[in-house]
């Protein structure tokens, strides 16, 4: 009997492929715990549509990553740390910091794509890289200025 799988299923397929199974498998076990309807031409169809929207969304988000990672391209983002005497900083620029300063130029940026291999605990300017997206990548400057 041909399916349409409607959730992953271990040892069977993945969400929206079609797959020939045994009857009693699909009437006792897919059917029955809605994994799966039979594959007849209004749920080909409607599998068809489905993976035409997450294609055109996926191409959509795809768009807007690239659109973010120019805007970003390029930047300098100023930030101020507090310092002793000595020059000893006390605390450091962590990624929230550097979302929050991009924020404040009006591009959205979660601090979980922002790249430091560990926190910026001294004054200076440092390359940064965004990953906007599994592709898409995007290096700006942080300075960051002693305050004292």
């Amino acid at each position: 009997m041909k399916v349409v799988l409607l959730e992953n299923v271990k040892g069977t397929g993945k969400k929206g492929e079609i797959k020939e199974v045994a009857d009693g498998f699909a009437n006792n076990f897919l059917l029955k715990k809605g994994l799966a309807r039979v594959a007849n031409a209004s749920a080909l169809s409607e599998n068809r549509i489905q993976k035409d929207a997450s294609k055109f969304h996926k191409e959509q988000e795809i768009l807007r990553a690239k659109e973010l990672a120019k805007q970003i391209e390029g930047k300098t983002v100023m930030l101020k740390i507090k310092c002793g005497e000595n020059g000893k900083t006390f605390g450091s620029v962590t990624s929230k910091e550097i979302s929050e300063a991009l924020l404040g130029m009006k591009i959205e940026l979660d601090k979980k794509k922002i790249d430091l291999k560990e926190p910026i605990k001294a004054a200076g300017i440092y390359t940064v890289v965004a990953r906007v997206y599994p592709e898409i990548s995007a290096k700006f400057t942080v300075e960051v200025l002693a305050q004292k």
